[in-house]
């Protein structure tokens, strides 16, 4: 039962990790994409209408949410969240079956 414990905690460290580099891949992109659009911009028009923001402000919306994933900033309804829920109910389900 413990090794099942430690290949499931070892799983669930390896999807974070997982979150966590595709995040880092989208940073770096993001980044790099970011600047091209700068420079295209200022070499147009000397960033008279910055209008490479218009994307930075979209890409950076979906970076935001990729990052609030990547580290659990709001894990209120993530995947643990649902665990314990399907524990208690679980839990409940059993005492009510142990009442009958």
């Amino acid at each position: 039962m413990e090794s099942f414990e430690n290949e499931n905690k070892y799983l669930r460290a390896k999807r974070r990790v997982d979150k966590i580099k595709k995040f880092y891949t989208s940073l770096t992109f993001y980044v790099i994409f970011i600047f091209f659009l700068a420079t295209l911009n200022y070499y147009v028009n000397e960033l008279r209408n910055p209008w490479f923001l218009w994307a930075a402000f979209g890409w950076g919306i979906g970076l935001f949410f990729q990052a609030m994933k990547a580290f659990d900033w709001f894990s209120y309804f993530g995947k643990d969240w649902e665990e314990r829920k399907l524990k208690k109910f679980m839990e409940e389900e059993e005492r009510n079956n142990r009442n009958f």
